[in-house]
């Protein structure tokens, strides 16, 4: 058994690369051994998102607090709130992150294959991100 305590793990900022606006990724985890499960905290300040991406085993999310926003490709953009969980299958190309009024933070989980976990792709535009469906 492992427990990793609160506030033993420092909060990063989330790369540029990978979001656009503030984000803070806290209490990272991973699997050991042959375990392939792994995630974080993550919290998106308002207007905050991720980039386009998709994960080869699939992707959950658990929102805590605040309101968010989802999208596959395809697809409408969805509002999320606490309590609501997301799931995205192998391959889905997706983005998430808060609303243009409020944060959102949820709990991201997804499994690595052959050492991968996320594909990023391009950066989610201001004017896809203020689509109103």
């Amino acid at each position: 058994m492992e427990i990793k305590r609160n506030g033993s793990q420092p909060s990063v900022k989330g790369p540029a690369d990978w979001f656009t606006g503030t984000v803070r990724i806290d209490s990272p985890f991973k699997g050991s051994g042959d375990a392939r499960i792994g995630g974080a905290i993550v919290t998106f300040e308002p207007c905050a998102r991720t980039a386009w991406h998709t994960h080869p085993l699939g992707q959950t999310l658990i929102v805590t607090a605040g309101c968010g926003r989802v999208q596959r490709q395809g697809g409408p953009i969805e509002a999320i709130h606490p309590g609501d969980i997301v799931w995205f299958p192998p391959g889905e190309k997706h983005w998430h992150g808060a609303s243009p009024t409020a944060a959102m933070t949820h709990i991201a989980i997804a499994e690595a294959l052959d050492g991968k976990v996320v594909e990023w792709m391009e950066k989610v535009t201001d004017a896809e991100y203020l689509v109103v469906s």
